[in-house]
Formats: C-alpha cells, structure tokens, sequence
C-alpha cells in the first residue's frame, strides 16, 4: 500500500514537471512568433505578447526546478536559484509594461494603425485553449499533492490566459472596425497585466504569499 502511494506521488511530480515543461517550450514558440509577426505587421499588442511570453520563460525554469525539488521530497521553501529566476522576472515584467505603455501613448498620437491583425487573432486563440488545458492539470495535479506550489503555478497561468484574451479582444476589434488606437489599447491592457505579474514575481522572491486568484499562502 505504501509503495502504492509513492509510485502515485512520483508520478504526479514527473506530470508537473512535464507540465512545467511544456509551458517554457510553448512560451518560447510563442514568443518567437508573436514577436517576429507583430514586427512585420507593426502590431505593438502582438509584438508585447510575445516579449511577455519571453519573461514567463525565465519564471517557468524557476518552476521547473522548484518541482523536480519537491519531487525528490524537499520543501516547498523556495531556493536561491528560484529566488533570483522570480526577482529577475518581476524586473522584466516592469521594464516591458514600461516600454509598452511608451509605445501605446506614441502609437495613439501618431494616429497608428497595424498592417493587419490577422496573427493576432490566431495566436491568441490558440493561446487560450492551451492555457486553458494547462490550468486544468496544473489545478489537478496541484490539488492531489496539496501542493500550494504547484497551484499558485495554476493561478498564475490563468493571468497568461487573461492576456491572450486582451490580445484576442485588441486584435478582433481592430480586424472589425479599423479603429489603429484598439491596437494600442491592447498593448496597455497586456502592460497592466505585466505589472501584476511583475508584482507577483517580486512579492514570492520575498517569500510573500501571491495576489493569484488562489490560496498561495504557503507558497513562497
């Protein structure tokens, strides 16, 4: 029976790991295309998507290694090594609202409109459907290892399913209306929600809990 119950808890680990996983190689994908079609298509809520995927790969490493450590059964303390991943990403993420708020006031003064948002559209849809399946697994195997870690990890990936659906809305608007400044919009919404991030990833460095719709008490 006991060996029963550790090969269960094993397996959850190497699917949160795997979990994990999948969410740095997806981010790095759709920062490499978000960022290359939002340049070519002079979209700043596509091009700013894609640099915010790019800070979530620094913090999905932190998670990574966080769970390989609980995993091989050690605290859910976090070590310097995640530490420095979460402080690092909580500065990226001010940086790039900062910048993108910039860009968005410029944008609207200049009366800006971008090339098209049809890559918008595509990458934010696919975006949030798997956002959504990697909340689902993440809150499944986050709840049967009453890991507050690992469902902080959950919550937080809901904000990147919230910023998909700013990019959905800013592109969608703009493929229906023509109005440039939607665009720009966008890009501010998405900078908001980059200082929440970055507000999370600083307030857990400091062993905080996070502001995540979730109980996260534990879990820094």
């Amino acid at each position: 029976m006991f060996c029963n119950k550790m090969l269960r808890l094993q397996q959850l680990y190497r699917t949160a790991a795997l979990l994990a996983l999948i969410t740095i190689y997806y981010n790095i994908a759709e920062c490499v295309i978000s960022v290359w079609f939002g340049a070519e298509d002079e979209t700043i809520s596509l091009f700013g998507f894609g640099l915010d995927s790019f800070v979530e790969v620094i913090s999905g490493v932190g998670i990574w290694h966080m769970v390989r450590r609980l995993g091989k059964g050690e605290l859910e303390d976090r070590d310097p090594f995640e530490r420095r991943a979460l402080r690092i990403t909580g500065g990226a993420f001010y940086l790039l609202a900062v910048g993108m708020i910039l860009t968005a006031i410029l944008s609207i003064m200049q009366g800006h409109k971008p090339v098209t948002t049809f890559w918008g559209i595509i990458v934010s849809v696919v975006s949030i459907v798997t956002m959504q399946v990697l909340i689902h697994y993440k809150m499944k195997v986050g709840t049967a290892l009453n890991s507050p870690a690992i469902l902080a990890d959950a919550a937080c990936t809901r904000t990147c399913l919230q910023l998909s659906v700013a990019l959905l809305l800013a592109s969608v608007g703009y493929a229906l209306t023509g109005i440039g400044y939607l665009d720009a919009i966008g890009s501010l919404i998405i900078a908001i929600l980059s200082i929440r991030e970055g507000r999370e990833a600083l307030n857990k460095a400091k062993g905080l809990a996070c502001s995540c719709s979730c109980s996260c008490s534990t879990a820094g």
